[in-house]
């Protein structure tokens, strides 16, 4: 497809492989969704969607609808499960920020988010050898029954269509597993599982085995994305909802925020460091093999070489949800409608930052350039 934002400086246009990265992060993946609503208004529309927990069920509502109604399915998914009693009332809106995260947090631990999941009764969990699906405080009937009606399966598991992924933990042996349409007959249970983080999800089971959310092993599906073999060029979306960059805590509750942000968000920069590191080592591989002597051409290890590292430019675009001000440890579980507004905006506002840098587009139109870009830290890797 044809990847071009509005920039001062035209760059011609390329065929490239578009795709969306969605990490897990709970009731902060309505920054997804704005990112979503803003990337479509500059035209640019996936061609792969990878997610993990919340990124997964971000990720089935925009391949499991036709471009004209994805905006309005993940508007719908955001404003049902923030529909629950709000606190604001009780608080009023004088009220620091801080005590209304808190106490919204606490209304959903207790009473769960409406269409996603609800308290589990009777307290089944607290009985020994419980069946599995038992194992966890919530029910997660209510997100089957929202993605049975939000999500077209049909139109998702069909040729031609957007390329899902979506990233679970197996149980009994720690595998980590990803669920793909282009070799799976992707339903409701798959984005369950990549979003049934325990102990407040039950596992989920797909055929004879049980799975957890993918976040236990990684928390972004970016190393899936990127370790795939193809030769046009990659623009990767890199949306993270927990920022790798921040201060020293002045206090517990800001301890347990620090801690949480760096435990989601380290393996992106390490998938991100590595890939880009392999992407330079295959640059100067392809040039060394351009030095051969036309006698070692034929050679089996140069052939071996050759086929090791397909050629193509790389361009990861990171979008990171760093607004703080309404941020708390309990962000992830905080499904407020005030809060999940806060995040939709924020995820707009990155989009639009990162479309005034014209980087991304020239790496996309060079044949062999990779880097990471951040609208806030571009960081370039020379080649």
């Amino acid at each position: 497809m044809d990847a071009r934002l509005s920039a001062d400086t035209p760059i011609p246009a390329v065929h490239c492989n578009t795709v969306l990265v969605l990490q897990g992060g709970g009731a902060l993946g309505s920054y997804q969704a704005g990112v979503f609503e803003a990337l479509e208004k500059e035209r640019v529309a996936p061609d792969w969607v990878a997610g993990i927990s919340i990124g997964a069920v971000n990720a089935a509502l925009i391949a499991g609808n036709p471009p004209e109604k994805r905006v309005a399915r993940l508007r719908e998914f955001w404003e049902l499960v923030t529909s629950g009693v709000q606190v604001e009332p009780l608080l009023g809106r004088g009220e620091p920020r801080s005590w209304f995260n808190e106490t919204s947090a606490m209304w959903t631990a207790a009473f769960g988010a409406p269409g996603m999941f609800s308290v589990k009764l009777p307290f089944t969990y607290l009985f020994p050898n419980g069946s599995p699906d038992q194992l966890g405080f919530y029910d997660t009937g209510p997100l089957k029954e929202t993605l049975e009606r939000l999500v077209d399966f049909d139109l998702l598991n069909s040729k031609g269509g957007v390329r899902l992924s979506v990233g679970a933990v197996e149980i009994e042996s720690g595998n980590f597993v990803y669920f793909d349409n282009r070799r799976h007959r992707i339903g409701p249970e798959h984005i369950m599982a990549s979003g049934a983080l325990p102990p407040g999800f039950p596992p989920i089971k797909i055929g004879e085995k049980f799975y957890w959310d993918g976040g236990i092993v990684s928390n972004t599906p970016l190393d899936y994305v990127l370790s795939e073999n193809q030769t046009d060029p990659l623009l990767v979306f890199q949306v993270d909802l927990f920022s790798a960059r921040g201060s020293l805590p002045k206090s517990m509750f800001e301890v347990t925020e620090r801690e949480k942000d760096i435990r989601y968000s380290s393996r992106t920069r390490f998938t991100t460091d590595m890939h880009l590191r392999l992407h330079k080592t295959k640059t100067a591989l392809r040039d060394l093999l351009d030095r051969l002597p036309p006698e070692f051409a034929e050679d089996p290890a140069a052939k071996v070489l050759e086929e090791l590292w397909p050629e193509r430019s790389l361009a990861i675009v990171q979008l990171i949800n760093r607004r703080k001000e309404f941020h708390s440890s309990s962000s992830d579980y905080e499904f407020s409608r005030r809060t999940m507004l806060d995040h939709w905006a924020s995820g707009t506002e990155s989009v639009q930052k990162s479309v005034k840098k014209s980087d991304w587009r020239a790496i996309i139109a060079s044949r062999h350039e990779a880097a990471s870009l951040d609208a806030e830290r571009p960081v370039k890797t020379p080649q």
